[in-house]
């Protein structure tokens, strides 16, 4: 499957979509309590790409979820994304509570791998299977 057809199988089961890219606010839901906050700049130059992690690496958009992949971002860097690594920081913390091991399992992967942060977006990634995406993270 092609990572275009993959993020959008993702953005259709988590109610997702493009706009996220480029709205003026982001929303997180905690439960059942949304918080609106600003969409920076370098949350939208992180969230495409962050979005792909997720379809490459398979962790959910629940708390834990958000906590997994906040710790395997991190573990390979964020690069110059000043909202990833803050956003990403947060998530780990809360999972270092919800869902230690899962949280530090990610972590450990993450210090395996590469990520998108280092490469930085290209349409050219939406071209790819996600076969290959995930070998290039996993060199």
């Amino acid at each position: 499957m092609r990572v275009s057809e993959a993020r959008q199988q993702y953005f259709a089961a988590n109610g997702f979509d493009e706009r996220t890219y480029t709205a003026r606010w982001a929303t997180l839901k905690l439960g059942p309590i949304p918080l609106a906050f600003p969409n920076t700049r370098s949350r939208r130059a992180a969230i495409p790409l962050h979005d792909l992690h997720h379809v490459a690496t398979g962790y959910a958009t629940t708390l834990a979820g958000e906590a997994e992949i906040g710790a395997w971002e991190l573990a390979g860097g964020c690069g110059p994304h000043a909202a990833a690594w803050v956003l990403n920081g947060m998530a780990t913390l809360i999972g270092l509570v919800i869902a230690p091991r899962r949280t530090v399992r990610a972590w450990q992967l993450g210090r395996r791998a590469t990520n998108l942060y280092q490469h930085g977006w290209s349409n050219a990634l939406l071209d790819l299977t996600v076969d290959e995406l995930r070998a290039k993270l996993y060199p």
